[in-house]
This record gives C-alpha cells, sequence and structure tokens, in this order.
C-alpha cells in the first residue's frame, strides 16, 4: 500500500507540475491581448471622390412651405446658426436631443421624412433624435411656428414619401439630384459634401494617393472579385455602380448595398469585403465610432 501511494503522489506531482508549466506559459490577460490584436480596425482615405450639394426635399404640392424654408436657410446661414449647429458636431460644441410629436392631422405640423442612420446628420439616441439635419428641421419647425414631426425610414422612401404626400420635407443628408426632382423641389444647399473611401488600416495600396484620379486608377483595376459596400440609395451607390447624370463611369468591382453606412464597415471590419465608399461626414464619425469598440 505504501508503494501504491507513493506512485500515486509522484503521478500527482507529474500532473501538477504540468499543469504548472502550462499555467506560466501565459499571464492574466494574455487571451485578451491575442484577441484585441486580431481585432480590425478601418481608415478613411483623405481624398474627395466627388462635390456634391445638400439640400431638403420639398412637397411639389406646398410651393409656400419651398418658398419659407429658402428664406429660413439663408437666415442660419446669414446669422451664424448653421455655423453653431455643425460645431456640435465638427467642434467643440454639444449634440442638442431633438423630440418628436406624434403625428395628429389635426393640428399644424411639419412632416419630416429622414433616415437616422447617418451621423452626424442624423441618428438617434433612445426615443430622441440626433444630428445636423434634425436639428435644423426643429429650428425650420420653430420658424414656421409648427410642431416638429420626425419619420424614420429607409432612405430609399425618404424622397418618395415627400412626392406621395406623406410628410411635407425630407431632411436626409439628401445630395440633390435630377432624379430625386421626380418626388421633391429642392431648396437651396446648405451644404457641400463628397464620396470617401473606406478600407482597413493595414491596407497601404491608397497610402501614396493625393488625388481622385490616383484612387480611381487603383479602384478601375481592380475586378469582380474585390467587392464594395455602401449605403443603398446614395450617391456611393451611383458611384460605384455608374451613373449617366452624375458622370460616374462605375467600376468593374462587386457591390453590395446596406441600410446604412455603419454596416457596410462592419462588413469590412468582418472580412466580407474590401472597401466602403460613402459620404465624408459619416465617414469620419462610423469609423471613429467603430474603432472605438475594436
Amino acid at each position: 500500500m505504501k508503494k501504491m501511494k507513493k506512485v500515486t503522489a509522484l503521478l500527482l506531482t507529474v500532473i501538477l507540475g504540468a499543469a504548472s508549466l502550462t499555467a506560466c506559459g501565459k499571464k492574466d490577460g494574455d487571451d485578451k491581448s491575442s484577441n484585441k490584436s486580431e481585432k480590425k480596425t478601418a481608415k478613411v482615405i483623405d481624398v474627395k471622390l466627388t462635390n456634391e450639394e445638400y439640400a431638403f426635399g420639398v412637397d411639389k404640392n406646398q410651393p409656400e412651405l419651398l418658398t419659407e424654408t429658402n428664406k429660413f436657410i439663408k437666415q442660419i446661414m446669414d446669422d451664424g446658426t448653421l455655423d453653431k449647429i455643425c460645431n456640435n458636431y465638427f467642434g467643440d460644441g454639444e449634440p442638442v436631443a431633438v423630440k418628436s410629436a406624434s403625428l395628429d392631422t389635426s393640428k399644424d405640423q411639419l412632416v419630416v421624412a429622414t433616415n437616422a442612420a447617418f451621423e452626424p446628420f442624423e441618428y438617434t439616441k433612445g426615443d430622441s433624435f440626433y444630428g445636423i439635419d434634425m436639428e435644423i428641421a426643429q429650428a425650420l419647425a420653430d420658424y414656421l411656428g409648427q410642431e416638429l414631426v420626425i419619420q424614420h425610414m429607409d432612405f430609399d422612401a425618404v424622397c418618395l414619401s415627400v412626392g406621395q404626400h406623406k410628410c411635407d420635407i425630407a431632411m436626409a443628408g439628401l445630395t440633390v439630384k435630377p432624379e430625386r426632382e421626380e418626388y421633391v423641389t429642392f431648396t437651396d444647399s446648405y451644404y457641400f459634401a463628397s464620396q470617401k473611401l473606406i478600407v482597413l488600416n493595414s491596407n497601404t495600396e491608397f497610402d501614396s494617393c493625393t488625388d481622385a484620379a490616383a484612387v480611381e486608377e487603383i479602384l478601375k483595376s481592380k475586378d469582380s472579385k474585390t467587392k464594395v459596400g455602401f449605403q443603398n440609395g446614395t450617391t456611393g451607390q451611383f458611384y460605384c455602380e455608374g451613373d449617366e447624370e452624375w458622370g460616374f463611369e462605375g467600376f468593374k468591382m462587386s457591390t453590395t448595398g446596406y441600410k446604412n453606412g455603419s454596416l457596410a464597415v462592419q462588413d469590412l471590419l468582418n472580412g466580407n469585403i474590401d472597401y466602403v465608399i460613402i459620404d465624408e461626414a459619416p465617414a469620419d464619425f462610423i469609423t471613429k465610432s467603430i474603432n472605438k469598440v475594436q
């Protein structure tokens, strides 16, 4: 029995020693460190690919609303209100929460159609709306002496809903585009934008590019094996797939549309697509937000 006990004790010592060596090979937090190193992040290539103008789309049956909105746009541009609102998102200001009233046809309301997934122009936190367009919407409703109602929908439906007279005005980071004028009448422009390219941080193929021509030369060299993503119905889609009205030739890459830019960038990080092309301001906000949680 004593011999058996000695053998058992010896075996136990060997097992514990092996376990100890295995444990010594790992320090606390090594798993986290390993996982963290595998996390991918994204970056925006700092080259403007397009030049666009943002405007609001007004119901064609409301010419008086168009006139008043244009007066309002001029006023907020002249008195610094627009600059102050933009500073809440691009500078040291604080974004202001905007609340939507419930739709009530018996009341005097301004019904705004938007796609609240386009930070920093429109997005949500809880039951509040935020963004440049949403703060402008509240200011416009106050200017008109109306109650503000915000209706959040897919981007493709924004102009359509105004064209069907379900909403008064579309405020959704809208680029002025002839085909949208089938549904709405555009106001004067209030913001100038561009499309930008998002890639993985590990991607260096565009690092030496200093203008759109250089970026496009690389994109045009890609075939259908390369995948590019964008938000459905936006200029990014027209730019990637081609659009005669805008003079976009398009590319040979495979294309994938998403409900919003965040989903596209997340799919980039997941390795399902190679590039994302979306509007400049959302591109910056989305990549910074997603990279923080990686």
